[in-house]
């Protein structure tokens, strides 16, 4: 090889030595976080003044990863009480530059709040069956609610990495309650959140989604066990299972930062 064509070799070698020890900036991130009660932060106690009803707080886990990560911008719309159709209207917030979202809804769709209530004041028998009303919506309703709304998100954010999160099983069963839901009542409304894991895994996958399966990260930390993540019934009542404080901060951001990576 001629000096010229060994020296050209050298120089193109380490720059390109040069280009593997510091790699391109990664692009910012511009978070927007979609949701229900569960997204907003209700159960934590702690909430922004200007989020009204929608019980938003620096406690819940979307918070708590912008402030973990710092990225370029940060909205969470998410809000208590919202089913899928609100959260398609939240979806006006993203744009092509949002490149992360994070969304939670499909519980109250599927009647979270009526089928604690039913179970908290009616038999056994009540609950068991309001509960299956539920999974029957879950099954057979809540599918095609689900992908209007993750279509949504596409269309509005087309490059965006998108995270599913799921609800937690509440109860542990049998557990170290001894007043309160029977174990009956306990182990359907757990069998309620198992379906609703099926059916927002399944579409979220569909949808070329990352789905987030918290059951297991809440395993051992339910309502009845030894460390409880998720609150019983509390005063205000709003905030009745719910996760608390530690669901949010040992629970589910572990759970979405080890999904983004």
């Amino acid at each position: 090889m001629r000096p010229a064509h060994l020296i050209a070799s050298v120089v193109t070698a380490a720059a390109a030595v040069i280009a593997l020890a510091n790699p391109a900036s990664a692009a910012p991130i511009n978070y927007v976080a979609l949701g229900d009660s569960y997204a907003s932060g209700l159960g934590t106690g702690s909430y922004d003044g200007s989020s009204g009803g929608c019980k938003r707080g620096p406690l819940a886990y979307p918070a708590l990863y912008a402030a973990a990560t710092a990225p370029a911008t940060f909205k969470s719309v998410a809000c208590s009480g919202a089913r899928t159709g609100d959260v398609i209207t939240q979806a006006g917030n993203l744009t092509a530059a949002t490149n992360l979202v994070t969304v939670q809804v499909g519980g109250n769709d599927a009647g979270f709040t009526d089928v604690i209530t039913t179970c908290t004041f009616g038999s056994d028998q009540d609950c068991t069956n309001r509960v299956n009303q539920a999974k029957t919506y879950a099954a057979n309703t809540l599918p095609g609610l689900l992908t209007n709304v993750y279509n949504t998100i596409k269309s509005k954010s087309p490059s965006a990495r998108v995270v599913v999160l799921g609800y937690p099983r509440l109860y542990k069963v049998p557990g170290s309650c001894n007043v309160g839901l029977s174990d009956t009542k306990r182990a359907a409304i757990n069998s309620g959140s198992d379906a609703l894991h099926n059916t927002i895994g399944a579409r979220a996958a569909a949808a070329g989604f990352r789905y987030v399966d918290v059951r297991g990260v809440f395993t051992g930390h339910e309502i009845c066990s030894s460390s409880w993540w998720l609150n019983s019934l509390s005063w205000p009542v709003e905030e009745s299972y719910h996760p608390n404080r530690a669901g949010h901060q040992s629970g589910y951001l572990p759970a979405l930062r080890s999904a983004i990576g």
